[in-house]
């Protein structure tokens, strides 16, 4: 058989046995914890020990009444919340005025009623339950907002190290839009002025017109030097398709250089602009490493779709170079910076004199993103 739950803790305080024995077997019966004493200051020291759900208070006692009673426990902030019901006699001059201003709840006459006691009882015990819920709700609640707050002030500090980091990365891309577009017209220009030195006592007339040349290559680097932040901000393939601008920069590679380029290019039509941008700037960055290191005579340019995606290689058989001890600067960093960011991988070939090979692969052409 079960044994049912206690409804709850209650004390009484009454200096009369019979009352006491009264009481506590009708409130036993109803499944309450119920403990008895008999006067005002042994109430205390109970209350002390155990606080109870609820206090039947004798207002008539010998020494310290039911009021000094109540007085005590809520002046106590341990004691204050617990609610006090006054018992009275019908023939006793009760001051009920005084009982609620003081702090009680509820009061009951004597001779005691079963079901009045029942009733007045049981509400004020479940009055007593939902108070301490709600303080443990309004607890939880307080916690969970310091925690919240606490949450904030972290995210905050999150977000703006996002933003710190934001910002590094934004430098990061300007430096390497700044190389890669102006570094490329000037080692163009310096390969135009040292042709021109060569030629300048034996082929005079085609010194000048490498001279010619070079001074449009200086006035570009100057433009863009002149425009760089707007430039580097802008679409490098000037709203073109990345074939065309792709055969742009080989013919202008070849017509620096003299060497020969062979192209295979294949764009599928789903490529992305920011794809497009990133293979454009990489290719010109390859280009740009040729021409000033690899004094290679032979280049190869392909561009070619594949199950999984998008191949592109830039060979050359130029004099190569050691990889491990050549990855400082932002050519090989900003290459490979670019086709991450992307999704793509990109993988550097290369061995003293047998020149050097980078190939690029993505596996998802038709996203879009920032170059």
């Amino acid at each position: 058989m079960d044994i049912p739950s206690s409804k709850g803790n209650v004390l009484i305080v009454d200096d009369t046995p019979d009352n006491l024995r009264l009481l506590s077997a009708m409130l036993t019966e109803q499944v309450y914890d119920v403990r008895s004493v008999k006067s005002g200051s042994a109430a205390l020291m109970v209350v002390q020990a155990e606080p109870p759900d609820l206090i039947l208070l004798d207002i008539n006692m010998p020494g310290m009444n039911g009021y000094e009673v109540c007085q005590n426990l809520k002046a106590d902030p341990n004691t204050a919340a617990i609610p006090i019901i006054f018992i009275s006699a019908l023939n006793e001059v009760f001051d009920k005025v005084k009982a609620f201003s003081i702090g009680g709840i509820d009061y009951i006459c004597k001779p005691f009623q079963i079901e009045e006691v029942r009733v007045r009882v049981e509400t004020q015990i479940n009055l007593y339950h939902l108070r301490q819920q709600l303080e443990d709700r309004n607890q939880q609640l307080e916690q969970t907002e310091a925690e919240l707050r606490r949450s904030l002030k972290q995210e905050q500090a999150l977000n703006q190290r996002i933003e710190e980091l934001a910002t590094i990365a934004e430098r990061h891309r300007i430096a390497r839009d700044i190389h890669d577009s102006l570094g490329h017209a000037l080692v163009a220009l310096n390969v135009q002025m040292e042709t021109t030195l060569d030629l300048w006592e034996e082929a005079p007339d085609e010194a000048h017109t490498l001279i010619q040349e070079a001074k449009e290559l200086g006035s570009q680097a100057l433009r863009s030097v002149r425009e760089s932040v707007a430039e580097i901000r802008s679409d490098p393939l000037q709203g073109r398709s990345l074939i065309e601008m792709l055969s742009q920069l080989v013919e202008n590679f070849d017509r620096t250089t003299g060497i020969q380029a062979q192209c295979d290019i294949n764009v599928p039509s789903t490529l992305s602009q920011a794809i497009s941008t990133a293979i454009y700037r990489v290719v010109q960055e390859g280009l740009t490493n040729i021409c000033k290191h690899a004094d290679a005579t032979e280049v190869q340019l392909c561009l070619r779709p594949t199950q999984e995606g998008l191949i592109v290689l830039l060979r050359d058989n130029g004099k190569g170079f050691q990889i491990d001890a050549n990855r400082s600067g932002f050519g090989l960093q900003g290459m490979q910076e670019r086709i991450t960011a992307l999704g793509g991988h990109l993988q550097l070939e290369s061995q003293p004199n047998l020149g050097c090979q980078i190939t690029i692969l993505f596996s998802e052409v038709g996203r879009s993103g920032a170059a």
